[in-house]
Order: C-alpha cells, then structure tokens, then sequence
C-alpha cells in the first residue's frame, strides 16, 4: 500500500480511529494486524518473508541471551545473519545475472535457450532485514535484552509507518514505546498531520514533478546534450532528497498519530559543509547503522591511518551495493568512500588525539553540492556508459552562452506554469530547511496567531491540489532497495 494512494487515504482514518477504541493492552495486536494487512495489500505473499524474519531473529535472540558460550553465541548470531544477507544477494544479483546470460545467448557466445527467473521481491524487504539484523547484534553485544514478547517483537519489525522504506529503528528505543500505554493527546496528532502534509508536499509537488523531467532526459540520454544534463541533474538532487525525505516525513508523522516517536532522519543535508557532514544528515537511520554494524566492527577511525581510509572505502561500496548490484550504484558508493577518504587525510577530526574544530567558509556549501551532483549522475544514470556520455557532453557548446541556454530550455521542454511552480516549491523547500537549523519548524509555526498559521496551511494544500499529478500514485524511490 503506497502512502499517496486512495487505498492508504481509506486505512489510515479507519486504522487511526479504531486503535483509540480498542483497550490498550490489544492494542499491539491491533497494529500488527493492520501492520500485515498494510504490507500484505502490495501482495498477499510478502507477508510470509516478513513472518519468516520475525520468528528466525526472535527466536535466535533468545538463544543468544541463554547462551553463555562464546563460541555459541557468535553461532547464533551468525545462523541469524546469514539467511537474511543470502536473500539480498538473490534479490540483488540475480535479475542482473540471469540478463547478463541472456544477452550472451542472443549474441551466440552460449548454446542455450533464453533463461527465465521470476522473483518476488518484497518492497521494503532490505529495511526490515536490517532492522532485524541490527535488534540482534545488539542483543549479542548485551546493548539491549531480547524481547521475551512475541507479540511485541513482531510489531518491532512490521510498524507499518516505517515498513517499507524505514526510518530503520533501534530496538531500545522502539519496543518500549510499544509497551507504553498512548493516551489520544491532541499536540501528537496535530504535528503528526501536519509532518505529513509536509512530506506530501515534498512528494507530490516537488519530486514528482520534478521526475517526469529527470526520466525523460536520463532514459533517453543519447538524445540530450549541454544544459538539459545540467539541469536535470540538479532536480535529480532536488527530487531523490524531497521524494525520499518526504516519505520519512509522511512516516514519522503518521507513527506520531499513535504516540510513536520515530527517529528523524533528514537534516537539511545539502546545507552541508562537507561530504561527511551530509553523510551525518542524510538518511541517518542508515549512515548510522552501517556506522555502527560495518563501520566500526571493521575497526573504524581505531587503527592505522591506511586502515581507517580502507575501512571507509569499504563501508561505502557495502552501502552503494545495498542500493544495488548495478556498477552505477557500486561506482556512486566508491565516490563517496573516495571523498571522505580525502577529506580525512586534508582534514583530520583529530590532531595529536585533540579535538580539531575547522572554520567553516560559505563557498564550502556549493563545492559540496556540485560534488553531490556529481556522484548522483551515477546513482540515477541507467549504465556505466549513459554516465560516461553525459559527463562528456555536460558543457557541451558551452563556449556559445546564448545558444548553450537556449538549447538547453527547448530541450527540457518545461511550460512556464510549471517552471514557476519548481522555483516556488523549491524556495519553500530551502526556507524550511534553513529554519530547520535554528528549531523545529513546525512546533514554531503552532505557536503562531491563527491568522498566521492557517494560511501557510491553506498555501500547502492548494499548492498539493494544484500541482501534484493527478490519477497517478507513484511509487517512492527507495521502495526498489
């Protein structure tokens, strides 16, 4: 079930009204219904993947808090890890695999029939999985004890604000709060709705709309050159920040409607000063965990200097592998690695095992951001080749301004109306997170005259109505990883 579908505009009011009704102590069993019914409404059979990683790092977590032996423990932990790794390297490799092979058989460097693999791959499976993998390293590590209640547990792992695309939360923090008794408390649920509004605005008005430009120009990129490149690789920028952090918003909003405090997971990150410093403010429910479960176990900033960079070249072509096996997303990955490995040796957190503090200068945050853009041209290109194509003709004909722009805008094909439309949501976008820095911009704006507050409410719902795309749901981006 997508959050911008009539499906979910239904489930939501009804799950939402009906959970205050049931008595608390059913209300765990109440939301993991819905959890299921949620999941299950993509496709019926996604539901027993989900069942199957419940039960496997419940029952595994038990075993480990039982076990005193060393050797057992890290058997146990390592009998949960595996099938869980295992699946995504089948969901990961194998479409990629099996075209490779049937390019080799139509091009007759092999003898064989055309080979077919159909694979269920659940949306959102790689976030459940590592919230579990992570409750149960965890629990191995003694940071937080097993949790004895099924019931619970399995909420943990299927809460369905956060089910398909995360926030990937942390067992200490979640699973009592599931416990906790969640009066109606009306402040939750004004914030909730307004968080949301907030994320369907970045949804609705900006990343999709900013797609149907990006698409055609980098599905199609033989057929472009010069400006449109550069253009449509800023709102790639624009459009994966605003489609993935509006569905946390939309996430987090919703988990308030029920008293669940989900952890924030965007930081206004291309107000960063530095590539490290955007890796602390984007999608940091995942930074953190590969900080904490590949980073840090491979040894961190604790050892020789060359290990450290090679343990952050690591970390990040795990974490461009996790996006997917393709080498655009490997290459996006080592970039990354590759940059914070020069930042560290120009620019060392430590001096002697002193803290070093560095100035910051204003012309650090459009390096920064072009050097983003750079690395998304990767992320978003469809082959090595159609990145290669379009770094080369980035500035092509630059050296004739006028035509170099003119080229550029016939090529994009974008109608006044909706031009307009992009530069005033992205000037909103851009005033939220820079307020965003000094506070919370939506508890400020509660705390505003009505006659304040209201029409800023009424601007985001006209602008929703007026500019999002209609009879469409599209899904999120980060459903496919």
């Amino acid at each position: 079930m997508l959050f911008n579908s009539m499906a979910f505009a239904i489930f939501l009011p009804i799950v939402f009204i009906l959970y205050y009704l049931v008595p608390h102590k059913y209300r765990w069993l109440f939301l993991l219904a819905a959890s299921y019914a949620f999941y299950m409404n993509l496709h019926p059979g996604y539901g027993l993947l989900l069942l199957f990683t419940t039960v496997l790092t419940y029952t595994l977590a038990r075993t480990l808090e039982r076990t005193p032996a060393a050797a057992r423990r890290k058997l146990c932990l390592f009998s949960g890890i595996l099938p869980l790794v295992l699946i995504l390297l089948l969901y990961k490799t194998a479409a990629p695999v099996i075209g490779r092979l049937n390019e080799m058989i139509a091009a007759g460097k092999l003898s064989l029939q055309p080979l077919t693999l159909t694979l269920l791959l659940p949306a959102g499976v790689s976030f459940y999985f590592f919230q579990s993998m992570g409750y149960l390293i965890d629990v191995y590590r003694g940071k937080c004890r097993a949790e004895r209640h099924f019931g619970y547990y399995a909420l943990f792992v299927s809460f369905f604000p956060q089910l398909l695309s995360g926030p990937i939360g942390r067992a200490e923090s979640l699973l009592p709060q599931y416990r906790k008794e969640r009066p109606f408390v009306y402040e939750n649920v004004t914030y909730g709705l307004k968080l949301m509004v907030w994320g369907y605005f970045k949804k609705l008005v900006i990343a999709d709309v900013f797609a149907a430009t990006v698409n055609n120009v980098y599905d199609n990129a033989q057929s472009y050159v010069g400006l449109a490149f550069l253009v449509a690789t800023l709102m790639f920028a624009i459009e994966i920040y605003c489609d993935f952090s509006g569905y946390s918003d939309i996430a987090i909003g919703c988990a308030r409607l029920f008293g669940i405090e989900l952890m924030t997971n965007f930081k206004s990150p291309y107000l960063s000063f530095s590539i490290r410093e955007f890796w602390s403010r984007w999608h940091i429910s995942l930074s953190t965990w590969f900080r904490d479960y590949v980073y840090i176990p491979l040894g961190g900033n604790r050892t020789a200097k060359w290990r450290h960079c090679l343990n952050l070249l690591i970390t990040f072509l795990v974490s461009g592998f996790w996006h997917g096996s393709s080498l655009t997303y490997i290459l996006w990955g080592g970039i990354h690695g590759l940059l914070q490995i020069v930042e560290t040796l120009l620019f060392p957190g430590k001096r002697h095992g002193v803290e070093v503090k560095r100035r910051r200068h204003w012309w650090q945050l459009p390096i920064t951001f072009l050097l983003l853009c750079f690395t998304w041209i990767f992320f978003r290109a469809n082959s090595i080749q159609d990145a290669m194509w379009i770094l080369s003709r980035l500035f092509w004909d630059i050296e004739r301004p006028l035509n170099y722009l003119q080229t550029g805008i016939v090529c994009l094909g974008i109608s006044p109306l909706v031009a307009i439309g992009m530069l005033l949501s992205v000037m909103l976008l851009a005033v939220y997170d820079l307020a965003s820095l000094k506070g919370d911009v939506i508890n400020a704006l509660s705390r505003q005259k009505c006659f304040i507050r209201w029409p800023v409410y009424v601007l985001f719902l006209v602008m929703i109505a007026l500019f999002a795309p209609k009879n469409v749901a599209t899904e999120f981006i980060y459903f496919k990883f």
